[in-house]
């Protein structure tokens, strides 16, 4: 992990859990920093994905699982869902990376709002049947480490992609947008990381 995530206070479960989650999207929101709009739309791997891709598609995810939560099983539709999904990986004309970052900084307050109001982690909501899993009850920390989950696989494929940019990695955007100083390496005996 490329940022130190400080430690939560004794007992607060949720706030270690949010501050993991903001960690992986900061590494997201990060891999953007300083691309014009045609480079965090292109595709410079061997994945289809851009990184306006794979910010369209964890905004959305997160929207989604939100909607899972709080719908409690209720008025799922599989089809709709896995057309929203589909959609999800391509930004369209008038979604610029500045509305994508906007949206998804609206999906995670929302997010952390959530599971901030809610009595306990152990609360329960009703994942829906779909073909790769039975669904059922689950918990709230539950999906909420899903979510840890899903974003740091993503934030991986998003530090991929913008090397194949422009050779910077997530530790060069870290120190670059001053999301931790640049530690003293000859303090360590050391040469920075690359």
């Amino acid at each position: 992990m490329p940022v130190v995530v400080k430690p939560e206070a004794p007992g607060d479960e949720r706030g270690a859990l949010l501050a993991y989650l903001d960690a992986q999207r900061g590494g997201i929101r990060r891999a953007l920093h300083g691309l014009t709009e045609e480079q965090a739309r292109s595709v410079p791997s061997a994945s289809a994905l851009s990184l306006a891709g794979v910010l369209k598609h964890v905004t959305y995810g997160e929207r989604g699982w939100l909607r899972t939560f709080q719908a409690d099983g209720q008025d799922y539709d599989f089809t709709a869902a896995a057309a929203e999904w589909e959609d999800s990986f391509t930004p369209h004309e008038d979604e610029t990376v500045e509305s994508l970052l906007d949206l998804y900084t609206r999906a995670a307050q929302e997010t952390d709002a959530a599971v901030r109001a809610i009595g306990s982690l152990d609360e329960t909501f009703d994942s829906p049947k779909v073909p790769w899993d039975e669904g059922g009850k689950r918990s709230w920390r539950y999906g909420l480490l899903h979510l840890i989950e899903e974003t740091a696989r993503h934030a991986g494929h998003a530090d991929v992609i913008r090397e194949s940019i422009d050779g910077k990695g997530a530790f060069d955007l870290v120190f670059e947008t001053g999301a931790m100083p640049e530690p003293d390496w000859a303090a360590f005996g050391s040469e920075p990381l690359k």
